[in-house]
């Protein structure tokens, strides 16, 4: 799944944040949104598993460890069945309504966490993605990158007052491999993919985060202003 499937002349933005456990996703989600909207944009942030009523519901399945069970081949089909709600329940409305998204999670963790760690064959999920998908590809992915110790210590520092996921639980060699599978797919994909240092303050990487976004504001604002000109 490469640039060239993206929607090409979609009203809106498609921005995905991916990464490990403890990685500060969603603050910086938070903080770009924030500054996006005091700029005047209109702007969505979501999340996955996921983001509409009915991927919510299954968000629950995954993360409570009820679907462990059945197998991680059955996990990935509902993690793609929720996705396909999300997309175009809420995601693809949005986009073509012009708003930018911002989403935590996306097809990378698919392949990370059911492909690389759940040991699933690449075809199998990329078959999954494809469907799920139905073309509404991010225009730009953001992976916060840091070693896997410290995210986990983040995460059940904030699993303090929440009991860990059934991800956060795992051993650490397990959380370094999808470390490593990210960087790999930001190694194959360099025009969408972009590598965040995530063990700097946050300001330093909402600050980096910002300059790679701003190209993107700037090519929408005028596809918006083409797409309103030839309606005119």
């Amino acid at each position: 799944m490469n640039a060239e499937t993206r929607v090409a002349e979609r009203s809106g933005l498609f921005v995905t944040f991916e990464g490990g456990e403890g990685a500060g996703k969603s603050t910086q989600i938070r903080r770009l949104a924030d500054q996006l909207r005091r700029r005047g944009h209109d702007v969505l942030m979501t999340r996955e598993p996921g983001g509409s009523p009915g991927a919510e519901a299954v968000r629950h399945v995954l993360l409570s460890g009820a679907a462990e069970e059945f197998g991680v081949r059955m996990e990935a089909i509902l993690f793609a069945a929720a996705r396909n709600d999300h997309v175009e329940e809420v995601i693809r409305p949005a986009l073509e309504s012009g708003a930018i998204v911002l989403c935590d999670r996306f097809i990378d963790s698919s392949r990370v966490y059911q492909g690389v760690t759940g040991n699933l064959e690449p075809d199998f999920i990329e078959a999954l993605q494809r469907a799920a998908i139905d073309g509404v590809v991010p225009d730009c992915t953001l992976i916060l990158d840091l070693p896997a110790e410290v995210g986990l210590k983040r995460a059940r520092k904030r699993g303090a007052e929440n009991a860990p996921d059934r991800f956060e639980r795992e051993e650490i060699e397990t959380h370094e491999k999808r470390r490593e599978a990210y960087l790999e797919i930001a190694e194959a994909e360099p025009g969408r993919c972009h590598v965040v240092n995530a063990e700097r303050a946050e300001d330093e990487i909402a600050d980096e985060i910002f300059t790679i976004i701003e190209p993107l504001i700037r090519e929408l604002a005028l596809r918006q202003t083409r797409n309103a000109e030839s309606v005119g």
